[in-house]
This record gives structure tokens, C-alpha cells and sequence, in this order.
């Protein structure tokens, strides 16, 4: 597929006849570099990146995707939401959405040049509670690594709750990274409790997958460089469950992040 025809089923939310690692040639390379094509086609007619989401971070559900290692995407004015507590997304054109419970970072500075945890903690401004909504245009989600980068990092939409101050968490990456690493979250749906989660699910903590992130991004020959005002979302605490237009989800996270609850339409 061309980025093009990539940008068209995002669009549309139509499946993928078939999918692109049945070539063996289409390495996550390629991938990326679709990817970044798809991104500058989105630019070009007027959507503004906003940072990155990714993906795969939580170890426990590599068996059940068959990807055993982070994949990372952009997200962009047009599927990024804020709010304070409560928000609505909607799922149109969507393809077999799912929701994840994540921490997403704001970047007050770029990060430096092979930035430490100590350094990444400088360049943050504040961590907030995410409900992210994946997408897989694979039917049934079945798909290998290379096809999850060329589908957007399997992003569709990001709620972002309260944003509060690192620095208001902790006095450095050795604190925030404790802090979030030991919250919990428990997720339901209309009411009633699903699933339960930890930040720890994530490659040990939110602050180690955003710490992994920053260095396979700067790898990645063609991404653009982080800059301040980038937000980034770091992985699903829980397995990715299922959405329909008209549900209600809520998050009840443990300090230092807050509730959130999401209206789907």
C-alpha cells in the first residue's frame, strides 16, 4: 500500500485486505518510513502533530498480539481531546476500536542528546491520566510488528485528563518514576469494573517506557526531533478492551494521577 492508501483506510476506517509483513521485505524500516510519509500527507493538509503514543510497552499482553517489543506512532490535533476529569471522544471511522488506561508526559523542553532518566525528568512538564482508543484496520487484530507501525502505532484517538506538575509528584526521575510505577488503575464500563492495572505493566514504570521511547525515536532515521510542547502517551496498564458508541468508561487511578471518565459517541 502507498501512504496514500494507508491515509484512506485511516480515514475511512475500511480493513486492510491483507496485511503488509506478508512481504517479507516490509521490515519495521519500511514501516516507520510509511509511517512518517502518512504523517507528512497529514500535515500537508492541515492537521497539526501534537507528539507520539506508544504502544506495546506492557510486556503481559505481547503473547496475545504477537508483538514483543514497543512500537511508537504520532497523534495530532484532530484525535487528541484535554480535559479536567470528564471527557467525549468520538469513534467514527474508526476500525475495531479498543481502550487502554495510560500516563501521557508533556514535554516543557527537548530532552537532551542521549538523555538520562535524570536529564528526561528536566525536560518534563507535567503527567496526566490518558484513556487512549487503538484502532487495528487487521480483522480480529491479527497482525505482526512491522504492520502495527504502518497503521499509525494503532492510534485513533487520546483523552488527556488533569495534568499535574512533575516537579509537584517529585524532586526528580527517581521519584516520579517510584510514584508511577506503584499507582494503580482500575478500569470499568457502564459502572462495572472490568480490569485491573499498574503502572509498574508498562517496561517497569511510565518514566522507563517514555525513557525507551525518546531513544528509539531519535534512532528512527526521518522523526522529527521532540520539542517542547510534545505529548506523549506511554502504554496501556490493562489488556486493550473492546468500545462501542454510547458506553461510558472510567478510570479510577491512584494518586498521583486522578480519575477520568470518557463518553464515547
Amino acid at each position: 500500500m502507498t501512504p496514500q492508501t494507508l491515509l484512506h483506510h485511516v480515514d475511512t476506517g475500511l480493513p486492510w485486505a491483507e496485511r503488509l509483513s506478508t512481504d517479507p521485505a516490509y521490515t519495521l524500516e519500511r514501516a516507520y518510513a510509511d509511517a512518517l510519509a502518512v504523517r507528512a500527507l497529514r500535515v500537508a493538509r492541515g492537521e497539526h502533530p501534537l507528539g507520539y503514543k506508544v504502544g506495546f510497552t506492557n510486556r503481559s499482553i505481547w503473547p496475545v498480539y504477537n508483538v514483543y517489543a514497543p512500537i511508537w506512532g504520532t497523534v495530532y490535533d484532530s484525535t487528541v481531546v484535554f480535559c479536567e476529569g470528564e471527557g467525549r471522544l468520538s469513534l467514527d471511522h474508526t476500525s475495531e476500536p479498543r481502550i487502554e488506561p495510560e500516563a501521557v508526559f508533556g514535554f516543557r523542553a527537548a530532552p537532551a542528546a542521549d538523555a538520562s532518566i535524570a536529564d528526561l525528568f528536566d525536560a518534563l512538564d507535567w503527567v496526566a491520566p490518558g484513556f487512549e482508543i487503538v484502532q487495528s484496520h487487521l480483522a480480529g487484530w491479527k497482525f505482526d510488528a512491522p504492520d502495527t507501525v504502518a497503521d499509525g502505532g494503532l492510534h485513533a484517538r487520546l483523552l488527556v485528563g488533569r495534568r499535574v506538575p512533575v516537579r509537584d509528584i517529585a524532586a526528580d526521575a527517581v521519584g516520579l518514576d517510584a510514584a508511577l510505577a506503584g499507582s494503580g488503575v482500575t478500569l470499568a464500563r457502564d459502572g462495572e469494573a472490568l480490569d485491573q492495572g499498574k503502572g509498574a505493566a508498562v517496561l517497569d514504570g511510565p518514566v522507563q517506557a517514555l525513557w525507551h521511547f525518546v531513544q528509539a525515536h531519535r534512532a528512527c532515521p526521518g522523526a522529527p526531533p521532540l520539542q517542547a510542547g510534545d505529548i506523549v502517551t506511554t502504554g496501556t496498564w490493562t489488556d486493550a478492551w473492546a468500545v462501542a458508541p454510547g458506553q461510558t468508561w472510567h478510570g479510577a487511578f491512584d494518586a498521583p494521577l486522578s480519575a477520568l471518565t470518557l463518553r464515547l459517541e
